[in-house]
């Protein structure tokens, strides 16, 4: 059993819970104890945990896990406005983690019709589509596909470079200015999943995006797959 925990009856059995958690008592991903022990332990009725347990779920403090137990949430390292445009390595940069890649495929393929119509009114025959892992501090934490026409990019220029982004803007001459972005939930995907060594009941972030120059180009399509206990994104919305 821990000990020397706080029972001083001014402090809320939820914010008891966030001092353990703040003091590093309980880690990132820990399992707690039982409603029983933890109820025990603070000196409190397993109501009052059970109470607090589903405050703090609400707060993204903690995370239930069905016929499991109850975890420590995982801390985003990145928490950014979606109105902000940057490449996954600047991303990470700013979260105050090292960059890395790793290379799972680079093939030229055909454009579909949902191709045609992201690039109208460019007529583009062939695309060079790159899927890789980006990882932070050597952990992976998106899986990103993108596809670019392959007279801007070819595949060893590509392949080669750690930021698209940068790539285009030093080989291509072109330098993205604004993207048009969609983003939703999924769940378990069968192939990114396990590869980014997500939990049977952890959810993905995927964000699509269109990027475009300045002069309103559209060069470069992404669909990255950002596992959502490391990053979490918010709109920051005006009134007008």
């Amino acid at each position: 059993m821990r000990s020397n925990l706080n029972n001083d009856s001014a402090v809320s059995v939820v914010q008891q819970i966030k001092n353990l958690i703040e003091n590093g008592y309980y880690k990132e991903k820990e399992k707690l104890p039982t409603e029983y022990e933890l109820a025990k332990e603070l000196d409190v009725s397993r109501k009052e945990i059970n109470d607090a347990f589903m405050i703090l779920e609400d707060e993204k403090i903690l995370l239930r896990r069905p016929g499991v137990g109850v975890f420590v949430h995982a801390k985003p390292i990145l928490s950014s406005g979606i109105e902000q445009l940057g490449s996954v390595t600047e991303m990470i940069r700013q979260s105050g983690k090292v960059p890395g890649v790793q290379y799972i495929s680079a093939e030229i393929s055909e454009p579909t019709d949902e191709d045609k119509n992201r690039f109208d009114p460019l007529e583009i025959e062939q695309f060079a589509q790159m899927e890789r892992v980006r990882t932070a501090d050597a952990e992976p934490v998106v899986y990103c596909i993108d596809r670019v026409d392959h007279r801007l990019m070819p595949l060893e220029i590509i392949h080669s470079q750690e930021s698209i982004f940068e790539a285009l803007k030093t080989y291509s001459n072109k330098e993205i200015d604004y993207a048009v972005a969609y983003i939703e939930p999924i769940g378990y995907h069968e192939r990114i999943s396990p590869i980014l060594n997500c939990e049977p009941d952890q959810a993905l972030l995927l964000l699509r995006q269109m990027h475009y120059t300045k002069d309103h180009e559209p060069v470069l399509y992404s669909a990255n797959f950002f596992r959502s206990d490391v990053f979490s994104f918010y709109v920051l919305r005006k009134r007008l």
